[in-house]
């Protein structure tokens, strides 16, 4: 079992991240968010590394839960 409060802040943002985008992707998925939650939760993001990191999780849970 891993300590989560242990890891640095932007280890920490990357957690977040990740959830955020399964999240999203979960909602397209069930209807109930249209493809404008991700353009939305993206441009939220100020930081281009972490940019690129939460449309590659948004496309890594689109390829597991089958949304195209």
């Amino acid at each position: 079992m891993h300590n989560l409060t242990l890891l640095s802040p932007a280890e920490k943002n990357r957690i977040e991240l990740d959830k955020q985008a399964a999240y999203i992707v979960w909602q397209l998925k069930n209807a109930k968010a249209g493809y404008e939650a991700i353009t939305t939760q993206a441009e939220s993001i100020a930081d281009d590394d972490e940019r690129d990191f939460f449309n590659h999780a948004i496309t890594k849970y689109k390829i597991k839960m089958g949304v195209r």
